[in-house]
């Protein structure tokens, strides 16, 4: 599905993160991916779900805080029927706020 990432600032010597507004359509989603330095979501806007590996799938709801520890293997996006925003404060390490891994399949996002 489509997301919409309008970027607020980034990274620097003084502040080592870097802030977003993110936006998925319904049924969007990020692949599986680790933050080597972190990450804090705040949903502002919408119904998402995330997952950290070998864990179950969550419904997340403006004003929930996710945390994102450095290094674990997650996911997150919209709920199957309605759009999700957050904003999405990362921590970056060596250069790099994100590594990306494999596609979320179809049957962990419906996973439940």
């Amino acid at each position: 599905g489509n997301v919409r990432v309008e970027p607020l600032f980034a990274a620097d010597r003084e502040i080592p993160a870097s802030a977003a507004y993110v936006t998925f359509e319904p049924g969007a989603r990020s692949a599986w991916h680790v933050h080597p330095a972190g990450q804090r979501l705040v949903v502002v806007a919408g119904v998402g779900l995330t997952q950290e590996w070998g864990k179950a799938v969550l419904e997340i709801h403006p004003g929930d805080v996710v945390v994102c520890p450095a290094g674990v293997k997650h996911w997150h996006g919209a709920a199957p029927d309605s759009p999700m925003t957050h904003l999405a404060v990362g921590g970056v390490s060596e250069g790099k706020p994100v590594q990306w891994m494999e596609a979320v399949t179809d049957d962990q996002y419906h996973a439940r």
